[in-house]
């Protein structure tokens, strides 16, 4: 079938094997340098495999995000959204004022409610407990969505816990599920340019596998086209996959495109300014090809991408929309121009363009509803 499309013998080799089943590091690595008609095929196969493993549903949720400070004492070179204690524009929300947003989200149709934060100072486990403690207790059913794993690795450590010690309070606190998000590259030569003060790659596996471990579920997440090459792309792709071929905890990936405009290290003049579209594209594709059955949901992060580029990757390989956010500020903060929230109807707008079904999905895909507007 592939060859009808005049491309390259390896090319239609390693695509018709995609067909069957998971391919090789070296195989990813060559299929993000194609060009031309070998990409094309690339990109219609991806689509194959996404409508074998999970149909024409696409997918969304209605969430809604808090962060609670921007401040922070992390040194992320990507980081716009930080601020000191003393700067004018910094704030630290109180607990009350959480919930108080979470239950005004939750009143409007939110499932989900995601909380994440900068490192602050004053900062611990406990604080995370009670956030999570004072959410549950006026609105019992949500699903929190909260806590990265640095912030995890951040908590554990002014409160002189485990890992282990820490995610099992949280998880008895109400925290149904985390952000697999501060991977960027999962490369620790990568990591001393882009994050050198953040957790490293093996500690970042290490939170990640022992909250599957204890039943927290992730999503998985890939920040690319700053500083890393297309070795370290497929290198953090199969440190995923062999995680997921471990504890099966995923939810999703995550591929989420540099934001250069206000990043520090961009303008150092270290990193590149983002990755093309073509290189998006891509990397869905190819992330579809190498996790295949292990990570069957691929999400389009149509904050930073925009809705009309996030519809084209509905055609390499994604399946799922995200949420319909709110109070968004980490990537509006690095210089995303799409906005920090969306009303459904968007989303579905553009889902039944592609003659795709909408539906909306729990945080665990585990309820998936077809939606007709």
């Amino acid at each position: 079938m592939l060859g009808k499309l005049n491309i390259k013998p390896r090319t239609e080799q390693i695509l018709e094997r995609a067909l069957k089943g998971p391919i090789s590091s070296e195989d990813a690595l060559y299929l993000l340098n194609v060009t031309g008609n070998d990409y094309n095929a690339l990109l219609i196969t991806a689509d194959i495999i996404r409508q074998q493993l999970v149909g024409d549903e696409v997918t969304f949720i209605k969430n809604w995000n808090i962060n609670f400070t921007n401040i922070c004492s992390g040194t992320c070179g990507f980081c716009a959204f930080k601020t000191d204690q003393n700067h004018q524009q910094s704030y630290f929300l109180k607990v009350p004022d959480m919930v108080k947003r979470a239950k005004k989200a939750v009143e409007a149709g939110a499932r989900e409610i995601c909380i994440q934060g900068g490192l602050h100072p004053d900062v611990d486990v406990y604080f995370y407990e009670s956030i999570l403690k004072s959410v549950k207790n006026e609105l019992g059913d949500v699903h929190l969505h909260a806590f990265s794993p640095m912030e995890i690795y951040y908590g554990s450590q002014k409160s002189g816990l485990r890992i282990d010690e820490t995610l099992k309070i949280l998880k008895e606190a109400g925290l149904g599920s985390m952000p697999g998000t501060a991977a960027e590259i999962l490369n620790d030569d990568v990591r001393k340019v882009i994050c050198p003060g953040k957790l490293n790659t093996s500690e970042w596996i290490e939170v990640i596998e022992t909250a599957h471990k204890l039943g927290v579920p992730t999503t998985s997440t890939m920040m690319y086209g700053h500083v890393e090459s297309l070795e370290h792309r497929v290198e953090h792709l199969s440190i995923l996959r062999d995680i997921q071929n471990r504890t099966h905890g995923f939810t999703e990936f995550v591929p989420l495109t540099f934001m250069h405009q206000k990043a520090p290290i961009y303008q150092q003049g270290l990193a590149r300014p983002g990755s093309t579209g073509a290189q998006d594209l891509k990397l869905y594709a190819v992330a579809r090809l190498m996790f295949h059955e292990s990570i069957k949901n691929i999400q389009v992060s149509w904050v930073k991408l925009g809705f009309k580029f996030s519809q084209i990757c509905l055609m390499a390989g994604a399946n799922d929309m995200g949420g319909t956010l709110g109070e968004e500020n980490i990537s509006k903060s690095a210089g995303a121009s799409y906005g920090e929230r969306t009303d459904p109807e968007e989303l579905i707008r553009i889902i039944k363009d592609l003659d795709r079904i909408p539906a909306q999905r729990d945080t665990l895909y585990q309820h998936i509803n077809p939606v007709d507007y």
